[in-house]
């Protein structure tokens, strides 16, 4: 019988029952359960269909049982259950398109944000072929996405972590890689010349740029060192073998050199090519800063620059000239905060991390920071190399036998805009974590912190514990 015309109110009809057999498996819940998937997904349009006929017959759909249970669960409680352990991410979003609900499942899935004081690693990506990183480039999206550049290759994983293209490039050693556009990146070669753009998409070469200078015979064959970008521009730091190095400048919409900036002859350590780029949106500054290691231990500098007029705004030399406190103590590596204004560096003797306002720089505006705990000191040795990188307001810390991580905590009235008190340094990772290897980089990304570690095939990924435990990535 027919009951299209039967007088039924839609407030009743969406506290009926509908039964649906999914292969081959009977499952029986309410219409508002199946309707909360928005009005254009499958099971809501399924739901009118069934109201229409009184006969309620149970609706057949060809799919996997066991993973629509799991949907129908998240549908009931908004939260996934213990047994989508059972599946990869990717299993998951497959059925969850298929029904229409993948933004859905894609918000149940999604790390919190990310904490280093609770952080886990849950997942180690391993890329095709040759599985050691040798630089990657994490979307700051809320996606948390992923490129990675092994050998001469490419390999780009979703916010789901799932893999979903490989391409090889013209050069056999990608040493640094920057997401410029959403399917665009900017590559470079310690070991060929230039700075190279490849569609990652498509796979497609886009273009290069290479630095050259007819009357100064000393530039040639330079190598890019390292990539930072601007809405409009972007900035790749040029090394030539004989020391010659500067940044250069390079407009996104033509992909064509404008300017240069910071040219130097690297005669001395305090000339060297800048290893680490950074560009602060809010000041319109570039951070550049270098540490070498040498018989007399490590030398650098931190120099910022004003992109508009090439001109250098402020910088320090390690070791100093001896007003400083830690006359000695040079950093091993730096970073920058961009969204706080703080500087971060971590000291190659004494391991120590050292905080500065970028809005009160001067001659020594360093900050140390001081754990309150004398048992919980940092282990390592002097001299050891240590990495340092800023995210959502904390300080992750590197060293060779663990991961800390120094997390800001709200203060008002502390002196120079910084307090002692203003961050609590807690460990990340675990005793057999630290004994994979040294860390060679971190970076994050959405609410994730990715690391890969010297000579060792993979980049972990940590999240915050909340989902570790029910969903593990491919």
């Amino acid at each position: 019988m027919d009951c299209l015309n039967v007088n039924v109110r839609p407030e009743n009809l969406a506290d009926g029952r509908i039964k649906l057999n999914v292969g081959g498996e009977l499952f029986e819940t309410t219409i508002s359960t199946v309707r909360s998937g928005g009005p254009e997904s499958l099971l809501a349009a399924l739901s009118l269909r069934t109201t229409a006929n009184c006969h309620f017959d149970s609706v057949f759909i060809d799919r996997d049982p066991e993973i629509f249970s799991v949907l129908l669960s998240l549908l009931r409680t908004n939260r996934l259950p213990s047994s989508a352990r059972r599946f990869s991410k990717q299993e998951l979003l497959d059925e969850a398109l298929y029904y229409g609900i993948e933004s859905i499942l894609r918000s149940a899935i999604s790390p919190p944000p990310l904490s280093g004081i609770d952080a886990s690693l849950i997942s180690t990506i391993y890329p095709a072929f040759d599985g050691v990183a040798s630089a990657f480039t994490a979307s700051t999206a809320d996606d948390g996405s992923i490129w990675i550049a092994h050998g001469g290759q490419i390999s780009s994983y979703g916010g789901s972590l799932v893999h979903s293209s490989t391409f090889r490039t013209h050069l056999n050693l990608i040493s640094t890689i920057c997401r410029v556009w959403p399917h665009i990146a900017a590559v470079g070669s310690e070991t060929a010349t230039g700075l190279h753009f490849y569609n990652t998409a498509s796979g497609r070469h886009l273009g290069s740029a290479n630095w050259t200078d007819e009357s100064d015979p000393r530039i040639y064959k330079s190598r890019v060192i390292d990539i930072a970008d601007s809405p409009d521009s972007v900035y790749a730091s040029f090394d030539c073998k004989h020391g010659e190095n500067a940044i250069l400048l390079i407009d996104k919409s033509t992909l064509k050199i404008v300017a240069e900036i910071g040219r130097q002859s690297g005669s001395a350590a305090k000339f060297t090519v800048p290893r680490k780029l950074t560009w602060i949106p809010s000041r319109n500054i570039l951070v550049g800063s270098t540490s070498t290691s040498g018989a007399f231990g490590y030398t650098g500098y931190i120099r910022l620059w004003d992109p508009r007029s090439g001109e250098v705004v402020w910088e320090t030399t390690e070791p100093g000239s001896g007003r400083s406190s830690r006359f000695g103590d040079a950093f091993s590596d730096v970073d920058v905060d961009s969204d706080e204004l703080t500087l971060a560096k971590v000291c190659s003797k004494s391991g120590d991390v050292g905080v500065a306002d970028m809005r009160n720089l001067g001659d020594d505006p360093w900050v140390y920071l001081e754990d309150p705990n004398l048992h919980s000191r940092h282990v390592g040795s002097p001299g050891e190399p240590s990495v340092v990188h800023c995210y959502k307001k904390q300080v992750f810390v590197g060293r060779k036998k663990g991961l800390e991580v120094w997390s800001r905590m709200a203060q008002e009235g502390s002196e120079n805009g910084l307090g002692l008190g203003e961050y609590r340094r807690n460990y990340v990772d675990k005793v057999e974590d630290s004994a994979r290897g040294m860390i060679r980089k971190m970076e994050g990304g959405g609410n994730r912190l990715f690391v890969s570690r010297e000579n060792v095939e993979g980049v972990e990924v940590w999240e915050s514990c909340k989902l570790s435990s029910i969903v593990s990535a491919l």
